[in-house]
């Protein structure tokens, strides 16, 4: 069993981030409201950039969950890895405490600014370089997922619970991916088309696709990143995995490795797969890798 660093309960800790995460709540539907009037985007856009926005929105909840997590919690062993301050960091090369916060204030920008609800907010306290709590927030739909090492529910702002319902599908032709609306490239649609999943969702964030397989609306989710692209980061896949993994789901590699935080370069290339029972989660990246190679389909090493 996992300890928490010293003076630092798990009930008072979920009861914060919990009044932490309602709070940004509320900044992220403001700033919402405000992108639907669309002579007000200009206003709302800090970095404009479609292919990596930055939005008010993400700079006012990075200061919201930062400030209020040092100011509760002053003189404790962790750190704080955000989206928005990686760039301050003196030296990324290690991390001086086995606990490190990471947080993306705004996951989906990009679906935020097209005024979708695929957004979210993640945020994740990991223990030598591996999720432990992770709470994932869906403002426009009303839900709060909390991850607390053991289990996993979904809160409303008022406190009631909502149900889960994770789908019993095992093998790939019988399952529903989610794959990302903004982030799509041929590799991945190729590999997707060869599955011949039964079907497919189409979402923004990592975190509503995550939350999508919770509901039982999805199944698996694939990420594919090209070598010399962009992938995603360490604060993209963090709190996402926490909740799945409570769930009894699992976040690998192709070769069925886990996924470790806290890399100099926060990146998660090639292909990464989530699915929704661990039990068979190491056949089904096995069949994977196998259409991969098949079609040749990405540049795996040997």
């Amino acid at each position: 069993m996992i300890k928490l660093p010293q003076s630092v309960d798990i009930n008072n800790l979920i009861d914060d981030l919990r009044i932490f995460s309602w709070e940004a709540s509320e900044i992220l539907l403001y700033y919402s409201k405000i992108l639907r009037n669309v002579n007000s985007n200009s206003n709302i856009l800090e970095k404009v950039d479609f292919s990596n926005p930055v939005t008010i929105a993400d700079l006012k909840v990075n200061d919201l969950i930062i400030k209020r997590i040092n100011e509760k919690y002053q003189n404790i062993d962790w750190e704080i890895l955000s989206e928005e301050n990686v760039k301050d960091r003196i030296d990324n090369s290690k991390n001086k405490s086995d606990w490190i916060w990471i947080l993306d204030p705004l996951d989906g920008t990009k679906d935020f600014i097209q005024g979708t609800e695929n957004y979210a907010m993640h945020l994740a306290l990991c223990y030598k370089n591996r999720p432990y709590l992770g709470v994932v927030l869906i403002p426009e739909k009303d839900e709060l997922w909390i991850a607390d090492g053991r289990e996993v529910w979904c809160e409303s702002m008022d406190g009631s619970k909502k149900s889960m319902n994770i789908s019993k599908k095992k093998t790939l032709k019988e399952m529903t991916v989610v794959t990302s609306k903004n982030h799509r490239n041929k590799n991945l649609k190729n590999l997707i088309e060869k599955v011949n999943f039964q079907n497919v969702l189409v979402m923004g964030s990592i975190g509503c696709k995550f939350a999508s397989i919770l509901r039982g609306e999805s199944d698996i989710y694939i990420s594919l990143s090209l070598p010399g692209k962009s992938s995603p980061k360490d604060w993209d896949f963090a709190s996402p995995e926490a909740i799945l993994k409570a769930s009894g789901g699992v976040v690998t590699n192709l070769k069925n490795k886990k996924l470790f935080y806290g890399d100099p370069n926060y990146e998660k290339r090639g292909i990464i797969v989530a699915s929704n029972n661990c039990k068979v989660h190491q056949e089904i990246c096995s069949e994977l890798e196998e259409i991969v190679k098949r079609y040749n389909i990405y540049p795996l090493q040997t």
